[in-house]
C-alpha cells in the first residue's frame, strides 16, 4: 500500500510540518545573557516556561525587566520631545559608539535629567518673557489714561477705550463742586472673549461704583498655559479698599493677569525702558536655550532607533531568561525548548560560538535531547514569500496537527483556480494581473514601508492575487468573455445558417431564424477549438446552455475536490500507521461518496461525450424512488438498472461500516490489553498506540490511557452522520461556483449593455464620457472589488468546510521561536 501511494509528496517541504525535537539546555549563569542573545538572532528555539507557578515579580530577572521598562519609558519620552521639536528620527543612522546595557542605562538617565532640567528652565524663561510682554503692553496701552492727569481729576480718554459713563465727566465727581473723591485702579490683561462677562460682574459687585477701560492687543502668549490667545489690556477704577478686594478676587476668577502700574508718567517711561531691556536679555537667553535643547535632541534622534532596538532586545532576552530554572547551586540555568530537527546542528554551533565570544566564561552550554513524554510538539512550516500567503489561508482555519498532511500543497493551485471559476473574465483577470504586477514591481520598496491594514493584506497576498489573475484570464478565455464581450481568439464559429437544407449567406446567426433557416454544424466541421463557441452569445438559448454547463462543471469539480480530501486522509492514516481508520473510515467514505455522487459525475461526463439527451435529474431521483427500473427518459448506458442497484446497496452498506467496526475493534483491543498486561501497562502502551495510530484522525478520539466505549461510539456516530449529511450538503455547496460565475457574468453584461452601450447609442460626446466613467467606476468598484472579495470568501469556504474537513484536524499549535525579528517588527 505504501508503494502504491508513493507519489513523491513526502519530498515536498510543505507536505508535512518539520520534525521537532525537545531539547534541554544547561547554560552557565555568567554567559546566559550572551547565549540567549545569540539564540535570539537565529530564531530557532521555542522555550518552554519552567516557572509557570511563579508570578512576574518572583522570577529571577524581574529587576532587569523592570530596568528595561524604565529605559523604554525614557525612550518614549525622548520620542515625544523629538516630535514636539519638529525633528525627524533617523531610521538608519550610523552610531558613533556602541553602548552596552549598563552604559546605555546611565546615558539615558543622564540625558533625561538634562532634558527635564532644560525644559523646566525653558518653561520658566518663556513664562517670564510672556509676563514681561504683557507688562510692556499694559504700560503702553494703559499709560494713556495718565498722560493728561491733572491733580486728582481724570480728563477725557481716547474714544478707542470703552466703559461705563459718557467718557467726558470725571469718575465719581462730587456733585457740589471741584472736590473729587480719590480713586484706586488695577491694570492687567484678560482674554478677549471674557471681557463682557468680566465687565458685568464688576458692575454688579461694586454696584456700579467702578470704571472699566479696555483695548485689544491681538494674539499673545499666555504666561500660565503657554497658548496663543486673543487678549485685551484693561484698567479698572474704583473707590475704597473693599472695592479693591472685590476687583482683585474677580480678576483671579477670570484668570486676568494683574501688573504693577505707577501713576507718574515719568515712572511709567522708566519702567517701560527697564522692561524692554529685560525682554532683549530674555530673548537672547531663550534663543541660546533653544539652540542647546535642539542640539541635545538632535544627538538623541540620531541614535534613538538603535537605542530602542537594543532595549527591546534586552527586555526580550530577560523575559526569556525568566522562563529558565536555576539549579541548586544557582550557577547553571536549565531551559527546555522545541527546535526543528534539521536546525539542531546550527543551534549547537551557535552555542559554541556564543561561549567563545563570551568574556565571562569559556564553558559552552550543553544541548541534549529530551523525551517529550506524550506532549505534542509545535507545528512549523518553512515557508517563503510565495507560499506564506497560502499557508496563512489554511492556518486561519486552524494550525495543523503535528506532522499531519498540509492542505497548502494543493491549496496553492486549487484556491486560485476555484476563485477563477467564479470570477472568470479575460478583461477583469487582466486588470487584476496589472494590480498584482504593481505590487510585485514595488515589492522591495513596500516591504520596508509602514502600510495601513488593507494595503498590508493586499501586499501579503500579492502572489495569491497573481495566481488568481492568471487563472481568471484562463477561465475567461474558456467562457469566452472579455468584459462580457464575446471574443474570437480561436477564430469564428463553425456553425452555419442553413435555409432549405443549403448554406445561406446570413452573416449574423441570430437572424437565421427570421430568415427561415436553421443553425447546424456542417459535416466535417469540428467543435470550437477552445472554450465556449461565440455563436451562443446573444441567442435565446445562451443562458440555459451556460447554466447547464456551469452547473454540471461545478458538480464535477466539487466531487473531485472532496475525493482529493478523502485521499488526503489516507495519507495521514498511512503515515500514522492507523490501518483501522483506513479500513473502517476511508474505504466506506470512498464507497459512499462515489456510489452516489461519483456516479453522477460519470453520467455527466458520459452525457457530454456521447451526446445523450437523458435528463440527469430524472435519473438521480428515480434511482432512489424506483431502484432497478430505468425508463426511456433516463436511459444512458447499457446495464444501467443493475448498476444503480449495486451502487445504491453499496452506499447503504457503507454507512454501518463507518459506524460500528471501529468502536467495536477498539473496545476489543482494550479488553485484550487489560487481560494480558493489566491496566498500568495499558495506560502507557495504549497512549503510545493512540499517538502512533492517531485514532482521532479516524474519528476514534484520543483518550490517552482511559478508554470509554460509550464516548468513542458517540464520537464515531457523530462523525458518520456528519460525513453522510455532508456528502449531500457539500456537493450542493459547490454549486456556488455556478451561481457566482453566473452572477459575475450577468452583472458585467448589464453594466456593458445598459451603461456603456446606452451612452454610445445616445450619440452625445458628453453622454459617452459620462457613460464610460460610470461604467469604469461600476467595473472597478462592484466587479473588481466587491465581486472579487465575494469570490475569495466563497473559495475560502469551499477549502475550509468542503475540502479540509475530510482530513484536516487543525488542532495543533504554532511554533513561535524566540527571535529578535518579531520584536523588531513590533517596533515598526
Amino acid at each position: 500500500m505504501a508503494k502504491l501511494l508513493d507519489f513523491g509528496f513526502e519530498n515536498i517541504d510543505l507536505w508535512r510540518s518539520e520534525e521537532m525535537q525537545l531539547v534541554q539546555l544547561m547554560i552557565p549563569s555568567e554567559s546566559a545573557h550572551d547565549t540567549v542573545y545569540a539564540l535570539g538572532e537565529i530564531g530557532l528555539l521555542q522555550f518552554k516556561d519552567l516557572n509557570g507557578d511563579k508570578s512576574a515579580f518572583q522570577r529571577t530577572f524581574a529587576s532587569q525587566v523592570k530596568r528595561c521598562d524604565e529605559m523604554a519609558r525614557r525612550l518614549r519620552f525622548f520620542h515625544e520631545q523629538v516630535e514636539k521639536a519638529g525633528l525627524s528620527v533617523k531610521a538608519e543612522a550610523i552610531q558613533t559608539k556602541t553602548y552596552q546595557f549598563d552604559e546605555l542605562e546611565a546615558k539615558l538617565e543622564e540625558l533625561e535629567k538634562e532634558l527635564v532640567e532644560t525644559n523646566g528652565n525653558m518653561e520658566r524663561l518663556q513664562r517670564s518673557y510672556a509676563e514681561l510682554v504683557e507688562l510692556q503692553l499694559v504700560l503702553e496701552k494703559a499709560g494713556v489714561f495718565f498722560d493728561s492727569k491733572s491733580g486728582q481729576r481724570f480728563e477725557v480718554v481716547p474714544e478707542s477705550f470703552s466703559g461705563y459713563g459718557d467718557g467726558e465727566s470725571p469718575l465719581l465727581e462730587a456733585v457740589g463742586g471741584d472736590k473729587v473723591a480719590k480713586v484706586g485702579f488695577v491694570a492687567g490683561t484678560i482674554q478677549q472673549d471674557k471681557i463682557n462677562s468680566f465687565e458685568r460682574l464688576l458692575f454688579r459687585a461694586t454696584r456700579g461704583n467702578m470704571y472699566l477701560r479696555t483695548v485689544s492687543v491681538g494674539t499673545i502668549r499666555d504666561p500660565a498655559t503657554g497658548d496663543e490667545v486673543e487678549k485685551s489690556v484693561f484698567v479698572v477704577f474704583f473707590a475704597g479698599d473693599r472695592a479693591r478686594a472685590k476687583v482683585n478676587k474677580i480678576c483671579e476668577v477670570y484668570n486676568a493677569n494683574r501688573y504693577p502700574f505707577p501713576e507718574e508718567v515719568a515712572r511709567q517711561h522708566q519702567m517701560h525702558a527697564e522692561v524692554t531691556a529685560r525682554l532683549r536679555e530674555l530673548s537672547t537667553t531663550i534663543d541660546a536655550g533653544d539652540l542647546h535643547r535642539t542640539t541635545v535632541l538632535q544627538g538623541a534622534a540620531t541614535n534613538l532607533d538603535q537605542w530602542t532596538t537594543l532595549v527591546r532586545r534586552e527586555k526580550a532576552v530577560y523575559h526569556t531568561l525568566n522562563k529558565f530554572s536555576l539549579d541548586t547551586s544557582r550557577k547553571v540555568l536549565v531551559a527546555e525548548a522545541w527546535v526543528p530537527a534539521e536546525a539542531r546542528a546550527r543551534v549547537a554551533e551557535t552555542l559554541r560560538a556564543a561561549a567563545e565570544a563570551s568574556h565571562n566564561t569559556g564553558v559552552s552550554a550543553v544541548l541534549q535531547p529530551m523525551h517529550a513524554g506524550g506532549e505534542a510538539p509545535p507545528t512549523y512550516f518553512a515557508t517563503n514569500k510565495f507560499t506564506a500567503c497560502f499557508q496563512n489561508i489554511v492556518s486561519a482555519y486552524g494550525v495543523a496537527r503535528y506532522r499531519e498532511v498540509n492542505p497548502t500543497v494543493f491549496t496553492i493551485m486549487t484556491f486560485p483556480f476555484l476563485f477563477a471559476v467564479m470570477f472568470g473574465d479575460f478583461g477583469h483577470g487582466f486588470l487584476m494581473l496589472l494590480f498584482a504586477a504593481v505590487l510585485l514591481w514595488n515589492e522591495k520598496k513596500m516591504s520596508k514601508m509602514q502600510l495601513d491594514d488593507m494595503t498590508v493584506m493586499a501586499f501579503g497576498g500579492r502572489y495569491c492575487i497573481l495566481l488568481m489573475a492568471i487563472f481568471s484570464i484562463f477561465t475567461g478565455a474558456l467562457y469566452n468573455e472579455f468584459f462580457s464581450i464575446p471574443m474570437s481568439l480561436f477564430g469564428t464559429t463553425h456553425f452555419e445558417c442553413y435555409v432549405g437544407g443549403k448554406p445561406s449567406d446570413v452573416d449574423d446567426l441570430r437572424a437565421c431564424g427570421h430568415a427561415g433557416g436553421k443553425i447546424v454544424l456542417p459535416p466535417g466541421a469540428g467543435p470550437y477549438p477552445f472554450g465556449v463557441d461565440p455563436a451562443w452569445r446573444g441567442t435565446k438559448t445562451e443562458l440555459p446552455y451556460l447554466n447547464s454547463m456551469k452547473m454540471k462543471m461545478s458538480i464535477v469539480m466539487g466531487v473531485l475536490h472532496m475525493n482529493l480530501g478523502i485521499l488526503m486522509s489516507l495519507f495521514n492514516n498511512q503515515y500514522f500507521r492507523d490501518r483501522l481508520s483506513t479500513w473502517a473510515e476511508f474505504v466506506p467514505q470512498v464507497i459512499f461518496l462515489n456510489s452516489l455522487f461519483g456516479y453522477l459525475v460519470f453520467l455527466i461526463i458520459y452525457k457530454w461525450v456521447s451526446g445523450s439527451i437523458a435528463d440527469l435529474y430524472h435519473v438521480l431521483i428515480y434511482m432512489f424512488l424506483q431502484p432497478g427500473n430505468v425508463d426511456e427518459a433516463g436511459a444512458i448506458i447499457p446495464g444501467q438498472a443493475g448498476l444503480q442497484v449495486v451502487l445504491l446497496l453499496a452506499a447503504f452498506v457503507a454507512v454501518p461500516c463507518m459506524l460500528f467496526p471501529k468502536p467495536l475493534i477498539l473496545n476489543a483491543r482494550y479488553k485484550a490489553a487489560m487481560a494480558a498486561h493489566g491496566y498500568d501497562h495499558l495506560a502507557g502502551s495504549h497512549s503510545d498506540a493512540e499517538h502512533g495510530g492517531d485514532h482521532s484522525h479516524g474519528g476514534g478520539g484520543d483518550h490517552g490511557g482511559h478508554f470509554d466505549f460509550g464516548e468513542v461510539f458517540v464520537h464515531q456516530m457523530i462523525h458518520t452522520i456528519e460525513f453522510v449529511l455532508g456528502a449531500v450538503s457539500n456537493t450542493a455547496s459547490y454549486l456556488r461556483l455556478w451561481a457566482l460565475s453566473l452572477a459575475h457574468s450577468q452583472l458585467s453584461a448589464v453594466f456593458y449593455d445598459r451603461v456603456l452601450m446606452a451612452a454610445v447609442q445616445s450619440g452625445s460626446v458628453a453622454g459617452m464620457v459620462v457613460g464610460f466613467f460610470v461604467w469604469a467606476c461600476a467595473t472597478l468598484g462592484v466587479l473588481m472589488v466587491m465581486e472579487s472579495l465575494s469570490a475569495f470568501l466563497h473559495a475560502m469556504r469551499l477549502h475550509w468546510v468542503e475540502f479540509q474537513n475530510k482530513f484536516y484536524r487543525g488542532d495543533g499549535y504554532q511554533f513561535t521561536p524566540f527571535t529578535f525579528d518579531a520584536h523588531d517588527k513590533e517596533e515598526h
